[in-house]
């Protein structure tokens, strides 16, 4: 009997993979089509940027803080590779709200408005290693900026 409905279910799962699978062929060759040239890539990059920035409020937020961490790089004067490091540190964290939205996106078209457990973990992992760079670049940011802050202050009541 459970190799019965063993074999229905695996002929089930098998027809959804091969129709999904049909699919993202199609959908292949038509999205080798689109980024036709370099600059079309790039207005396709901008444009998951853009949206983004007006969907999502982390990375506005993220972008607020980042334009001031620079912000405050130029007016303290600090040297080139430190502020190279800052503009890393939001790269990556910007980059990583990138992949989670974009994660996000997937996840919510595969799954629907259903719950599912896997779903949850995924979102929340990626979620995650954003809350991690983030937590990573205030410390990176603050080891930076916070001492040329600080030593005016200090040094005068000393």
């Amino acid at each position: 009997m459970f190799s019965v409905m063993g074999n229905v279910m695996t002929q089930k799962v098998l027809a959804t993979y091969a129709e999904k699978v049909l699919g993202t062929i199609v959908l292949r060759q038509r999205s080798y089509r689109v980024a036709s040239s370099l600059p079309n890539s790039f207005r396709y990059a901008w444009a998951g940027v853009v949206y983004a920035f007006q969907t999502q409020r982390n990375f506005r937020i993220h972008t607020a803080v980042g334009l001031s961490a620079i912000a405050l790089s130029g007016l303290l004067k600090l040297p080139p590779v430190e502020v190279a490091v800052i503009f890393l540190t939001i790269g990556i964290v910007m980059g990583l709200e990138l992949l989670n939205t974009a994660l996000e996106a997937v996840v919510d078209l595969t799954v629907g408005k259903e719950y599912h457990e896997l779903a949850r973990i995924a979102k929340d992992c990626a979620a995650g290693a954003v809350l991690l760079s983030a937590l990573a670049a205030v410390g990176v940011t603050m080891a930076l900026i916070v001492p040329p802050l600080v030593y005016p202050i200090v040094g005068t009541l000393l």
